[in-house]
């Protein structure tokens, strides 16, 4: 084992990454009374969350566009004070759409829903109705996502509510992915009841008992975008706390603690590593010769993703965008991932009479067009918005954001670099890695992970 720094409580604690993770971390890290500093080389905290506001009106969302409120999430809203400024999603925005067949077509929400919709067929209902009579088989060794849930559900179901969800959610590839990563709630689910049906139907009765509304959590945001939740993280820290435009390539244990390339003066008792997997993979650790290396989690698949968001005047599409948005099975064999309705979702997202819409390019099944010039993408995007939602005009506003390496993809070797990344912690004592790169993609995920870093450095 190299050499470790001592785990004092009167030194500091250093958080690489002020993303949600490591702004989370910070914050409990200070709450507890522990002296912090974050480190990040962006000019601004926030991570891939990025809201700006045009002085035309419109207000674009380069990154998540929106997050469930989990009762977690809600505390930390209500500790910032954020109350005021929080938006729930518009109740105009309950439908989410699916193109079957060149068209848009909602999703059942309910189970009710699900057996008087005409989007599936009456074998696949019967389906669904006999998995809730599944029992327990013990599974050895993960599989694909696909597999899991056709196997559960058939394929109808998979073509049109699994893989156009995976590629909303993951930019990814259902039949790529991990079942036990990708969604560990399934996997757990199918472990515990055998039926992920039954599993759902007793989770519910669950939420009841403990006085939980029904149905998923909300949707939210904020008036001036999701930023606004970093920010406010990033404000309630201790003056000084923050270190932004501070690039970190070098950290050196040491008897004498912790040392950063980028603070040589100052020496910290844990190190929390709250950075995505290509930077970790850059990331040198130790001195030359004696290195603990992360490289090989520059193996860990992040497809590109392009986000272009596009104001239209109102009269020029046809559709109602009565909807969260629009997602594009790969079956339908489309170059586009998705189309939120931002306008339609929260309100102040675009200037009297206009509307707003995130068209999502790349991913797993088309990383290629997200590297496109806004032009090209443009072409493409023009003729699939015209035939699938009424669009007859050009936009009277684009702004596109290209994510090179944008979602982590939990595939079936995950489990290799989550032994990668375990394995540098037990070499190191003091130091700690999380975030998407191991704990989940979703941001209260992420929110969860920053909490679990900061206990562990409190332990």
């Amino acid at each position: 084992m190299d050499s470790s720094p001592p785990l004092r409580s009167d030194q500091p604690v250093a958080v690489v990454g002020a993303g949600l993770t490591g702004l989370a971390a910070a914050r409990r890290l200070a709450l507890a009374g522990r002296p912090v500093a974050v480190f990040d080389a962006a000019p601004e905290p926030g991570g891939v969350i990025r809201s700006e506001r045009h002085p035309e009106g419109w207000l674009i969302e380069s990154g998540p566009n929106s997050m469930q409120e989990t009762p977690p999430v809600a505390a930390l809203v209500r500790e910032l004070g954020l109350e005021a400024a929080r938006q729930v999603a518009s109740p105009e925005a309950k439908n989410r759409y699916v193109l079957r067949d060149g068209a848009p077509r909602p999703l059942p929400l309910s189970p009710p829903g699900f057996f008087r919709s005409a989007l599936f067929s009456r074998r696949t209902k019967f389906r669904v109705f006999r998995e809730i009579f599944r029992r327990r088989r013990p599974r050895r060794q993960d599989l694909p996502l696909a597999d899991f849930f056709r196997e559960h559900f058939g394929q109808e179901l998979l073509d049109y509510a699994l893989d156009p969800f995976v590629s909303g959610i993951f930019a990814g590839d259902a039949s790529r992915l991990s079942a036990r990563h990708a969604f560990p709630a399934l996997w757990k689910a199918e472990h515990e009841h055998g039926s992920l049906v039954r599993a759902q139907i007793k989770n519910a009765k669950a939420r009841r008992a403990r006085g939980e509304p029904p149905g998923p959590p909300p949707i939210i945001s904020f008036a001036d975008g999701l930023a606004t939740l970093p920010r406010a993280l990033a404000t309630s820290l201790p003056a000084g706390s923050l270190r932004l435009g501070a690039n970190v390539a070098r950290i050196s244990p040491s008897r004498a603690g912790w040392i950063l390339d980028a603070s040589p003066a100052e020496r910290f008792s844990h190190l929390v590593l709250a950075l995505p997997a290509p930077a970790l993979a850059r990331l040198e650790i130790g001195s030359p010769g004696a290195q603990t290396s992360l490289a090989s989690l520059d193996h860990l698949e992040h497809p590109p993703v392009c986000s272009l968001f596009l104001g239209y005047r109102r009269e020029d599409v046809a559709h109602p965008l009565d909807g969260f948005g629009l997602l594009f099975p790969s079956i339908e064999k489309r170059p586009l991932l998705g189309v939120l309705f931002n306008s339609t979702l929260f309100p102040g997202r675009a200037p009297q009479g206009r509307v707003a819409l995130t068209v999502m390019i790349g991913g797993a099944r088309h990383g290629d067009l997200a590297r496109e010039p806004l032009e090209k993408q443009l072409a493409i995007v023009r003729p699939q918005l015209a035939e699938v939602l009424g669009v007859r005009s050009e936009p009277v506003f684009a702004r596109r954001t290209f994510w090179p390496h944008a979602i982590p993809q939990y595939q079936l070797n995950h489990d290799e670099h989550l032994q990668v990344i375990a394995a540098a912690e037990d070499r190191h004592p003091g130091l700690h890695i999380g975030g998407p790169v191991r704990d989940g993609i979703g941001l209260p995920a992420c929110i969860a992970a920053g909490e679990r870093l900061a206990r562990r450095c409190l332990e």
